[in-house]
């Protein structure tokens, strides 16, 4: 039936056999079933993604069973061996329905391709890619695919295992085999061998496909020619004759300049071997064709990444057949030449294409108009450049023996993609002006030439006269108008006429015979490939440069990427790795929707991975220029500039002496940037040059859309720099291995220098540096960071708490109020080691690196340290609380005797925990202390920063009026105290302590007023301690309790501004208590009772000169000025004369405080 059937075909008239639909459909689904088989192979091969019933251990001996029988095996006799299959018949049929009509789809399409074929050769059909390329090139790349489809099925394992495991479930279950399985095994076992078995098929049907390889030989050797030839012909080099710039570049056969270079390749090799018995005599062919593919390639593509090893494959077969010993020779010879060769030549090739392109680019760019008359050379550039880099992707994963690995490194391979993705974006820039050029050309010289041709033709039938008048009708009725009002091209049914008219013509009896009207169907090729430009040239643009085919090659294009971003020279077009994966999508057809979703993830994996490395690779370099800037911010602090100092102290020493000077010298500040040579380059010179380059790749564009997700390369590098600005602040703050964090005058002075480090970067790139410095700053501000992460606000605020003021209370240091910082006393009877301070208390707590810590960590940062020390304030008095309670019935008798002198002194010899109570309210004292400067710090920084607005806050401040609600008056002070403004009422203490649990609120009131209680008669005790001294040069009590005075007006203040008290009574109140208890101490004998008598009537005046409630007019009637004065003389012939001077300047306060 199948020959009636064909010798019927023969006797068709050609227009009827729809050759031209048939290729187009049957290219179609060919690209589909490799497709899907493809993913099968993929899928089988993974022991993730292989269909479960391949791995049951209870299918096992049933799989082996079918494989060792297939296809026949006899279900019925074998019941033992398949019981596992049985029993689980309707999952597998369920399960592996879409692998096996996939295989059934493969049997089909083998049977329309052999059906075609057959067609093709009765009818004696001309095939010449230069004349009917559309035809040729058509069935030439069928034939390949057929090809590629029958290796890729045999080349799935499990292929008899799942086509007979799904038969005999279907057997088990309808109690028939499946009506294709017969075939389809037959069809698996004769293709066992692929290659035999196809070169045994295209035996009787070689006729066409010979002819249509012969063909090749006007293309394939031309666009073989090596690098040496491409410089002496001066390809892509449009300048070499500016006569001809302006002149379309034309030639006979336009599709073929740009045709795939693997494709030209493949079409020899399988052709060749396919049709050996008539070109293994032809010298032509063999010395034209096959020997030059197989010297320049060591593998073919199949599918994807799926290759054939040329070589071995080729000598398979030849071996096999008699007499073709020679040819096997021929094929070893030039395998070693390939791997001796191949690599080189290819490098070179890469090498003029990255240099012609860079200038081609150069050229268009400043010159798009030469865009029309070149659009030619910009799709032969793509496609040359475009086969180079699939030659590389497949063959530096696909190596021989012999082969030198070097030759398949290309660390310029972005360059090359990089002037691929310039020129795609040229001719989408402009692509008006090739519409504009090729309408005019095609209604003002392709129209006049094609209608003359029409019009010689001595023999032109019916069907064919009215294809041609019709594409002569539709070029003369365009016009330039269409451009201008951006009309929409379509010319496909045009080219659609064309095909169908090679293959009407084609045909050996045709009445018109394209082969004696060569120069009209090549007149035609241009006239396709001009409407093409016009009407598809997003599609031309993918045809000739889609690099889809890296998805593929995940290792190679990873490792390109590397090598690129390595090379400082070439990270500059790092950027066109991530915008390769653009092309990713084109991978996808209709016939596998299910692979979509996996190389869509790929794609996007691989931008991300991209531009995390690309971001990376720019942040170390800042932050090394920052580093290197910071050391030299270094040198320059005043700290380095005491070894420079006397360094040259001791050379003048030494000159006048007449002594020899040996001392090394140090190297100045400065010294870095003194050249000798222009040439030489330093560190940092390489650290901006690279800079400069990849900061190039991630600003050459804003965003880029990959599998319609947008991604913006500036963003990846803003958030690496913010991350690592933080990390950098931190580890700046405090070194981990030695427990020391800097001062902060240090860290501002690194800070800054990393600062303008970072604002160079908007020199390269265009970021909102602004924005990374208010984020990272106002973060670092905060207890945490949006990472969760320690700040700089923390590190300071624990370091200060926990080991600066923890040695404070250890007895070794003072606040001075003179100089407004903590001072390590000299003359300490203390010197235990544990009690030595780690360091040194001046260079952290003076007033310059407060300020230097608030400019760093902002009003925001400064709160928190005032919060942190306002809640160690809180626990300390919520202890004193408890001490109160525990002397609850003392205070409250010491409160109503006060009065009485003998009473007094009974009720005072039973209070306990006396020491502890000044203890602790030194401790708050000593807090408050260094709140106090750390605020007025705040203050000095925000009055240069934002004066008027600071203004404004403290007029708001100083005019709250005596009857404001309290809850107003707290909220003023809150503002005020977050600027840095002193105030009367601290709200923040007042918040710490209304937060406590309070259970009767009469019983809190009446501890508060008892605490003040405790606090007047306790306060003589401190005469007894020999730190209690005053020290007129420092304005501080050895033992700090002049730091009571705070701790006194700030604790009663709040606690009764919570309890709702009168604040002013119970000061009185308490200096009423207070100066009764040290007036006592003048009635004491005992030495050591009143051994520091004198300081402690100092701190009485302290107390109230600290007062906002307390005046000293209220003192002196309680308390004699006269002791005070006393008191500073006394203190004063205690001391030694160096200190005449401070303790007037004291005594002198003391009396301006009287006068007031």
């Amino acid at each position: 039936m199948r020959s009636a059937s064909r010798s019927m075909m023969a006797r068709v008239v050609p227009g009827q056999q729809k050759l031209a639909e048939k290729l187009i459909i049957l290219n179609n689904r060919a690209i589909g079933m490799l497709t899907r088989i493809y993913n099968i192979k993929k899928a089988c091969s993974d022991a993730r993604s292989k269909p479960s019933f391949l791995t049951e251990k209870a299918l096992e001996s049933g799989i082996k069973f079918i494989v060792r029988k297939f296809p026949q095996v006899d279900i019925r006799n074998n019941q033992n061996q398949l019981a596992g299959v049985n029993n689980a018949k309707n999952e597998i049929l369920k399960g592996l329905s879409i692998y096996y009509h996939t295989f059934v789809d493969v049997m089909e399409f083998r049977d329309h391709f052999m059906e075609f074929i057959a067609t093709v050769d009765s009818l004696s059909i001309f095939l010449d890619i230069t004349v009917n390329y559309d035809l040729t090139s058509n069935f030439l790349e069928l034939v390949v695919r057929y090809v590629s489809l029958m290796i890729l099925v045999s080349r799935i394992d499990d292929r008899k295992a799942i086509i007979g495991l799904y038969d005999h479930a279907h057997d088990m279950i309808h109690g028939k085999m499946e009506k294709d399985f017969a075939r389809m095994g037959q069809m698996i076992l004769d293709y066992e061998h692929p290659l035999k078995k196809l070169v045994d098929d295209f035996a009787a049907h070689s006729r066409s496909l010979q002819s249509a390889v012969s063909s090749l030989l006007h293309v394939y050797p031309q666009r073989n020619m090596g690098a040496e030839e491409w410089r002496s012909n001066s390809l892509f080099n449009i300048v070499a004759t500016p006569a001809q710039m302006l002149n379309p570049a034309q030639t006979d056969k336009m599709q073929c300049e740009y045709v795939n270079m693997e494709s030209l390749e493949r079409w020899i090799y399988f052709g060749y071997l396919f049709c050996h018995s008539s070109f293994v005599s032809s010298q032509e062919v063999t010395t034209g064709l096959w020997r030059p593919v197989l010297q320049a390639n060591f593998c073919l593509t199949v599918f994807r990444d799926e290759v054939i090893m040329i070589h071995r494959s080729a000598e398979e077969i030849f071996s096999s057949i008699k007499g073709y010993n020679k040819k096997v020779s021929e094929i070893k010879e030039c395998r070693d030449i390939s791997a001796q060769q191949a690599g080189r030549a290819h490098r070179e090739k890469r090498k003029y294409l990255r240099l012609s392109l860079k200038e081609f680019v150069a050229i268009l760019a400043d010159q798009p108009g030469l865009l029309g008359p070149k659009t030619l050379f910009v799709f032969m550039a793509l496609c040359y450049s475009r086969d180079e880099v699939m030659w590389l992707s497949r063959h530096a994963t696909n190596f021989i023996k012999k082969v030198n690995p070097e030759d398949f490194v290309d660390r310029h391979l972005g360059e090359l993609l990089f002037y691929m993705e310039e020129l795609r974006q040229l001719i989408r820039r402009y692509d008006e002006v090739v519409q504009r050029y090729y309408v005019q050309f095609m209604y003002g010289y392709d129209s006049v030439v094609l209608n003359e041709a029409v019009q010689n033709l001595s023999v032109c039938p019916e069907d064919e006269s009215i294809i041609m008048t019709s594409v002569v009708n539709t070029m003369t009725s365009l016009s330039i108008k269409q451009v201008e009002q951006k009309e929409l091209f379509d010319f496909r049914a045009m080219r659609l006429d064309w095909f169908r008219l090679q293959a009407y013509t084609s045909v050996s009896k045709a009445a018109l015979n394209i082969r004696d009207n060569i120069q009209l169907a090549r007149l035609m090729n241009s006239i396709a490939f001009h409407c093409r430009v016009v009407d598809e040239l997003d599609e031309m643009i993918l045809e000739t440069s889609d690099l889809s085919i890296l998805c593929f090659y995940p290792t190679f294009f990873s490792t390109a990427f590397k090598r690129c971003i390595e090379l400082p020279a070439q990270s500059r077009f790092s950027i066109s790795f991530p915008l390769a994966c653009g092309h990713f999508i084109t991978a996808v057809g209709d016939f596998c929707p299910e692979e979509r979703a996996h190389i869509r993830d790929r794609a996007l994996n691989y931008v991300n991975q991209f531009l995390e490395e690309m971001a990376k690779e720019a942040r170390n370099l800042v932050f090394n220029i920052a580093t290197e800037q910071s050391h030299l911010a270094d040198e320059l602090l005043p700290k380095n500039a005491g070894a420079n100092i006397k360094q040259g102290q001791a050379k003048k020493g030494k000159a006048k002496k007449g002594a020899k000077t040996n001392l090394q010298e140090s190297k100045k500040p400065g010294e870095e940037s003194k050249r000798k040579d222009r040439l030489f380059v330093t560190r940092m010179d390489k650290y901006h040059l690279a800079l400069a380059e990849i900061c190039g790749a991630i600003n050459y564009r804003p965003s880029f859309v990959v599998w319609e997700h947008t991604f913006s390369p500036k963003e990846y590098l803003t958030a690496h720099l913010e991350n690592r600005f933080a990390r950098t602040l931190v580890s700046m703050t405090f070194n981990k291995e030695t427990n020391e964090i800097a001062k902060p005058s240090e860290l501002l002075s690194k800070l800054k220098a990393h600062m303008s480090v970072l604002q160079t970067i908007e020199n390269y790139v265009h970021l909102d540096v602004t924005r990374i410095f208010n984020s990272v700053l106002l973060q670092q501000s905060q207890m945490m960071d949006s990472h969760g992460e320690t700040t700089i606000t923390t590190l300071y605020t624990q370091w200060y708490l926990e080991v600066m003021l923890r040695q404070v209370s250890a007895g070794s240091i003072v606040f001075s109020e003179m100089r407004r910082h903590f001072v390590k006393l000299s003359n300490s009877h203390d010197s235990s080691a544990s009690n030595q301070p780690q360091v040194n208390p001046e260079e952290y707590s003076n007033l310059q690196e407060l300020r230097a810590l608030a400019q760093i960590i902002g009003p925001y940062g400064m709160k928190f340290l005032n919060e942190s020390l306002i809640w160690h304030i809180a626990s300390q008095i919520t202890e004193l609380k408890k001490l109160v309670t525990q002397n609850m019935e003392t205070l409250v008798a010491l409160r109503t005797n006060f009065d009485k002198p003998d009473q007094m002194s009974l009720l005072y010899r039973r209070l306990e925990g006396v020491e502890n109570v000044l203890l602790r309210m030194t401790i708050i004292g000593v807090i408050l202390s260094f709140r106090d400067v750390a605020q007025e710090a705040l203050n000095n920084v925000l009055q240069h920063r934002i004066p008027f607005l600071l203004a404004s806050v403290d007029d708001f401040k100083d005019h709250i009026l005596s009857d404001t609600d309290i809850k107003v008056t707290l909220n003023i002070n809150e503002l005020a105290s977050a600027a840095g403004l002193s105030c009367n009422i601290d709200p923040t203490l007042c918040n710490a302590l209304a937060s406590q649990k309070v259970e009767n609120a009469d019983d809190e009131y009446k501890i508060a007023c008892l605490l003040m209680v405790f606090l007047a008669v306790a306060i003589p005790v401190l005469a007894r301690d020999e730190k209690s001294l005053f020290q007129a040069e420092l304005v501080a009590h050895g033992n700090n309790c002049h730091c009571l005075a705070r701790a006194v007006n700030h604790v009663a203040a709040s606690l009764f501004t919570v309890h709702r008290g009168n604040v002013e009574e119970r000061l009185k109140e308490f200096l009423a208590l207070a100066s009764s208890s040290l007036l006592k101490l003048g009635q004491e004998t005992d030495k050591a009772s009143t051994r520091n008598r004198e300081s402690i009537y100092l701190l009485l005046e302290r107390i109230v000169g600290f007062s906002p409630f307390l005046t000293m007019d209220l003192l002196e009637s309680c308390f004699p000025y006269v002791l005070l004065r006393n008191s500073y003389h006394g203190v004063r012939r205690s001391q030694p004369n160096t200190a005449s001077s401070n303790l007037s300047q004291a005594e002198s306060a003391g009396a301006g405080s009287v006068t007031a």
